[in-house]
């Protein structure tokens, strides 16, 4: 069976550019300009920041330990990607300590939104609290936990919903289409926006007839729910520019383009830990030319105003810039 892992590793052997590692290796930088106009106030809508772990310490029971990836790493990033806002998202390597996320959040000021994980612990003023940040949102992570049960899935999702409601906030959801399907009906019912991350764990060699893609589609045409057209390496396996996803994207647009967000999932974590290493060892991230990535959104969207509701006018309307 193809993992995630393997395809990750299939793409860079394709192409994806690899810098030769360190033990200082720092975050990927865009290797390519950006070859169309960016519009003012456009947002790389799915990012994660990890700071220095003894102060930010990281969660016991994650699955894998990223490299670090700084702030100003990430300002470096955007300012060659011409993004003037950000939304940081809590990773599972913290568990329900969103204490990076603020780090980062703080440190870009008032461009920056965020969204966080929580658990039955997490107090409604820890949430007034993160409301005050710039937290807009909570993430389940049904996907790096390997949840694949809709008997879990289902009751996780639909007390993300009883907790948000009163606020407003929206439910991203980190998972597969199967989990999709699952929760079909639980999502066209919810009160509160639901987004789903990453082309919602499709596969692009499997295109748009794969499983689940049509009930996918049929959330977003219906505005009921956003998708992320983010982490298009996550996606695919034929890098360097991950073209095959290509269809993906175009019949996620065409659903509904008022249901779209971008984002470059910077720093690119690999999210499983290779055979025969502990938990604690530290996995590289994965060196995506982020710059090559946007590009992609003029071939997915040649439209600039679709682009501009893209980058800008869905994120401002669903992160409230």
């Amino acid at each position: 069976m193809l993992t995630r892992r393997s395809m990750m590793l299939a793409s860079i052997a394709a192409g994806v550019a690899m810098n030769s590692r360190t033990a200082s290796a720092k975050a990927s930088q865009p290797a390519t300009p950006v070859n169309f106009d960016v519009p003012a106030g456009a947002c790389d809508c799915h990012t994660h920041i990890h700071p220095d772990p003894a102060k930010f310490p990281f969660f016991a029971g994650r699955v894998y330990t990223p490299e670090l990836a700084s702030p100003e790493e990430m300002t470096a990033l955007h300012k060659a990607l011409k993004m003037e806002r950000v939304v940081i998202v809590t990773p599972s390597i913290y568990g329900p300590d969103n204490s990076a996320t603020l780090f980062g959040m703080a440190a870009r000021g008032a461009t920056a939104r965020g969204v966080a994980v929580i658990d039955d612990k997490t107090s409604e003023a820890d949430l007034d609290a993160m409301g005050k940040a710039g937290i807009r949102g909570i993430r389940l992570n049904l996907a790096t936990g390997g949840v694949n049960d809709p008997n879990v899935g289902r009751p996780r999702f639909s007390a993300a919903i009883e907790r948000m409601k009163a606020r407003g906030w929206h439910v991203q959801l980190f998972t597969s289409l199967a989990m999709i399907t699952a929760i079909k009906d639980l999502v066209a019912a919810s009160p509160v926006p639901v987004v789903f991350d990453h082309f919602g764990g499709a596969q692009a060699e499997l295109g748009v007839g794969q499983p689940g893609f049509a009930d996918l589609v049929e959330l977003v045409k219906s505005g009921k729910a956003y998708v992320k057209i983010s982490g298009a390496y996550r996606a695919s396996k034929r890098g360097p520019d991950f073209a095959d996803v290509t269809p993906l994207a175009q019949a996620l647009i065409a659903a509904n383009a008022d249901r779209i967000v971008w984002g470059t999932d910077w720093p690119h974590p690999d999210s499983v830990t290779p055979p025969g290493k502990q938990i604690s060892d530290v996995t590289p991230l994965f060196q995506i030319d982020d710059g090559l990535l946007l590009n992609q959104l003029a071939v997915w969207s040649p439209d600039a105003g679709v682009r501009q509701k893209i980058l800008v006018a869905n994120p401002a309307q669903l992160y409230g810039f």
